[in-house]
């Protein structure tokens, strides 16, 4: 029971010091990043700084992302309850469990076998039963349900992926770090098309630098 109330208080303080500190201040955001509990997705040598402000390694050479990187995307796409979401990179699936708690559906993909195996089956211990996950080339997105109101990208491509660009819904936000030794994040709004046929515009914010894992994989 200690071991419990003193992840909860660092949690609180997370969210506090890292989080609410920082400019965070979507009410939905700053609760579910105190709901969550992050040491349960982190390895277990790692349990003792789980809620320290950092990234910290998990497994295959991947990292989950600093919690105020979490909470910043997860901000910037400004998710309803009735969202659906698209994710790249489900890594260890503590940012798809932030966006499950937040949207109406999540779509996550992962390209590493064994993060994809790991992530389902702690979500599925964890009863997220809105989230949907498949082992895939995140360049390519997942055609099969979009469009989708908001997309999260959580690993670095080179350029945005024009497929990511396609299946985003008119009105909607993608947060995506995009670059190789220098990366900056990326939030992409996209437009209602004001006629028929017509491309939806994009409007493209730089939002501060970043460093994520490289997207795995080429577009075609």
């Amino acid at each position: 029971m200690l071991f419990a109330r003193n992840h909860s208080t660092l949690r609180q303080k997370m969210v506090q010091n890292q989080i609410a500190a920082r400019g965070i201040r979507n009410p939905r955001v700053l609760a579910v990043m105190r709901k969550v509990k992050r040491h349960l997705f982190v390895k277990p040598q790692y349990l003792s700084v789980a809620y320290k402000d950092g990234a910290l390694p998990i497994d295959c050479d991947q990292t989950i992302s600093q919690p105020y990187i979490v909470a910043l995307m997860t901000d910037l796409l400004e998710l309803t309850p009735t969202s659906k979401v698209l994710e790249i990179g489900t890594g260890c699936g503590y940012q798809t469990a932030i966006l499950a708690e937040l949207a109406k559906e999540v779509y996550s993909i992962e390209i590493i076998p064994l993060l994809a195996k790991n992530a389902k089956a702690r979500l599925d211990g964890l009863n997220y039963q809105n989230v949907h996950l498949k082992k895939g080339n995140g360049h390519y997105g997942w055609q099969e349900y979009a469009p989708y109101d908001a997309v999260l990208v959580a690993a670095a491509p080179k350029d945005v992926p024009k497929q990511l660009i396609e299946q985003l819904a008119m009105g909607g936000r993608m947060v995506i770090p995009v670059g190789g030794s220098e990366q900056k994040l990326l939030l992409i709004q996209k437009g209602l098309q004001k006629e028929e046929n017509a491309i939806p515009p994009l409007e493209t914010t730089e939002v501060i630098p970043v460093r994520f894992v490289p997207m795995t994989g080429r577009t075609k």
